[in-house]
């Protein structure tokens, strides 16, 4: 289990641990009065936002029946229990009648890369079974006029993952290139999107997650220090 300030997360039925892609998007993505989290996994960013949100209702959907029942699981141990639904289903076969302020997913990413030889594991990182083109029509389909979409995606997939946004219709607002260390290069991207036709002015920064001596930089332990025990 990992422990929170405010919750603990169990995730010995989930092929995703809890990990670095998770907490970061779950700091760093804008909310709203309902959000959606896409492949909730353990559950973690849902309860995230709703601990900074805190008149947010959060539907999760999750398609993995184990990682369904484990985040139904954490949820329920929590304060926010009222204001989180799980949702056990593919996000191709969810339909709503209502829109969201905010959509967040922790996206399967890989396209071209050989399948991981378990299941549940390929399918919480390949985008197998759900391509860039079916996430991006589904958030096209239930965003809010002036909603936004986030996501946190490796720098390989970068391209790929903007081109499919704008196919459908969507523009990026934000963008932020994640170092692991100042010597490195851009590991991963947290990127944000709202509809074409919603003008804003697009924001761009670059951050590290360490310092050279290896410990948290300023700018990681700012967003994180409502979430992390140490």
């Amino acid at each position: 289990m990992f422990a929170f300030k405010k919750f603990v997360i169990h995730q010995d039925h989930c092929a995703m641990k809890v990990g670095t892609d998770g907490v970061l998007l779950g700091s760093w993505a804008n909310g709203g009065k309902r959000i959606l989290d896409i492949g909730t996994g353990t559950g973690l960013i849902a309860l995230m936002m709703a601990q900074r949100y805190t008149d947010a209702t959060i539907d999760a959907v999750e398609i993995d029946h184990d990682a369904a029942l484990q985040a139904y699981e954490n949820v329920s141990n929590t304060e926010f229990a009222n204001r989180i639904k799980i949702v056990e289903t593919a996000i191709q076969h969810y339909s709503t009648q209502d829109k969201y302020n905010a959509i967040v997913s922790n996206p399967p990413f890989f396209i071209d890369s050989l399948l991981n030889p378990n299941a549940q594991r390929s399918t919480a990182r390949h985008a197998c079974t759900l391509k860039y083109c079916e996430l991006f029509a589904t958030v096209k389909a239930l965003l809010d006029t002036d909603g936004e979409f986030s996501a946190i995606i490796p720098t390989e997939c970068l391209q790929a993952f903007i081109a499919e946004a704008y196919k459908a219709g969507l523009a990026m607002s934000r963008q932020c290139a994640v170092r692991t260390t100042p010597r490195k290069q851009p590991k991963r991207h947290l990127v944000a999107f709202h509809h074409a036709d919603h003008k804003c002015e697009r924001e761009m920064e670059e951050v590290c997650l360490q310092d050279i001596d290896g410990s948290r930089s300023e700018w990681y332990a700012q967003l994180t220090a409502d979430f992390y025990i140490k």
